[in-house]
């Protein structure tokens, strides 16, 4: 089958030629000193419609699908994983679903890349087991004030919002569905501020540097009933029907990463030369390139299977899944082969395969780590 359409391969082409010209320069300018995705980057995206690529057109939107959502993440994770990252902070399923002064009001603005998300959905002691989600929304009048902890929220600081998950009815009430009773709320705050009655700091990551990832604590903040996303108590359920198109958007950063540092070792090979000839001669590295350059490859032609089954409409959890495991698991490999190739200049900052290799060992954790994956792909093979 042929997913490349003339109007797919010119976005892809844009995207790439952004890459090069802008995003690459700056990753290697900022990662290094744990820099921030500048303003300016963002507003530049915003004016390609990067952040407008799923929203339907008739709330201003591009109407297209998961396919180009995913060409695009893919090569811009090719230059710096993080802004590969930043175009899901639009991300306005849920205020599609509010009040249209909400709607009207916020999703302009998401579609240029001037209204970005977090997400507050782990906590301390909840990562992949969401059932023991004990942060709480408790209603008081026309409000629900929120109190506990939060944990991996990138971007808490740099967001026009955050959308925090809470329990609004405890686990006792529900002992045999310990998933029920968890709610959406979307808190609106002052871009490079937290919430008022919410503090927090920054989590000292290894990689994924470009913007911080917070762990925060909510101490009695307070949101209106309208800003519920979703239907309130059914999050869970919500979170996993909606999971395909975010395992597939990782799939695409993996890929990208891969991709990455690929090109840079490619090059390497080309450029570096011991006994006498380029090493590029040498049988073993060959072998190695072919290898990888095919992992990369197999997992780009899943990605595209995978969403063109998501833009038809198809429930495909048991291929979402697939390709997030695979791709990421392809990433951590290709870009280790990758650091290898350039031996020890790839473990300097002088080139960019280390961030390549740093950010690529990231997915096999977020959005399901690669464990949750396999039981989801097993749990359906054997119907269980």
């Amino acid at each position: 089958m042929t997913y490349m359409t003339e109007e797919r391969q010119m976005i892809k082409d844009t995207a790439a030629q952004f890459t090069n010209e802008v995003v690459l320069p700056l990753a290697l300018e900022l990662d290094p000193e744990k820099g921030k995705i500048p303003r300016s980057l963002i507003e530049q995206m915003g004016e390609l419609g990067f952040f407008a690529i799923k929203t339907p057109e008739e709330h201003g939107g591009l109407g297209m699908g998961c396919f180009e959502y995913c060409l695009v993440a893919e090569e811009l994770s090719r230059g710096w994983m993080s802004v590969g990252s930043i175009i899901a902070r639009s991300n306005i399923d849920g205020v599609l679903t509010m009040k249209p002064e909400i709607r009207d009001r916020i999703v302009p603005r998401a579609v240029t890349g001037d209204f970005l998300s977090s997400f507050a959905l782990s906590e301390p002691d909840v990562g992949s087991d969401l059932s023991g989600i004990k942060c709480r929304a408790e209603q008081d009048g026309d409000y629900y004030v929120i109190t506990g902890s939060k944990y991996w929220v990138t971007y808490a600081d740099g967001s026009d919002a955050i959308v925090v998950f809470a329990r609004t009815t405890p686990r006792e009430e529900n002992p045999d569905k310990p998933y029920m009773g968890l709610t959406g709320f979307l808190i609106e705050k002052p871009r490079d501020e937290l919430p008022e009655n919410c503090s927090g700091a920054p989590i000292p990551k290894i990689g994924y540097f470009g913007w911080h990832t917070y762990e925060l604590s909510f101490d009695g903040c307070r949101v209106h009933k309208d800003y519920i996303v979703g239907e309130k108590g059914n999050a869970f359920k919500e979170l996993t029907r909606g999971l395909e198109v975010p395992r597939a958007h990782t799939a695409a950063r993996s890929i990208g990463a891969a991709q990455g540092a690929f090109d840079v070792a490619l090059q390497y090979a080309h450029e570096r030369v011991q006994f006498g000839k380029p090493i590029g001669k040498f049988q073993d590295l060959r072998f190695k390139l072919a290898r990888m350059a095919t992992e990369i490859e197999a997992s780009r032609q899943l990605m595209y299977s995978v969403c063109d089954k998501i833009d038809k409409g198809g429930r495909c959890d048991k291929e979402a899944a697939m390709v997030k495991y695979y791709a990421a698991e392809m990433s951590e490999r290709v870009t280790s082969d990758a650091l290898q190739i350039l031996g020890g200049a790839g473990y300097t900052h002088h080139f960019p395969v280390e961030r390549y290799w740093r950010d690529a060992r990231l997915t096999k954790i977020f959005e399901g780590t690669s464990e949750i994956q396999l039981r989801i792909i097993s749990d359906q093979l054997l119907d269980i």
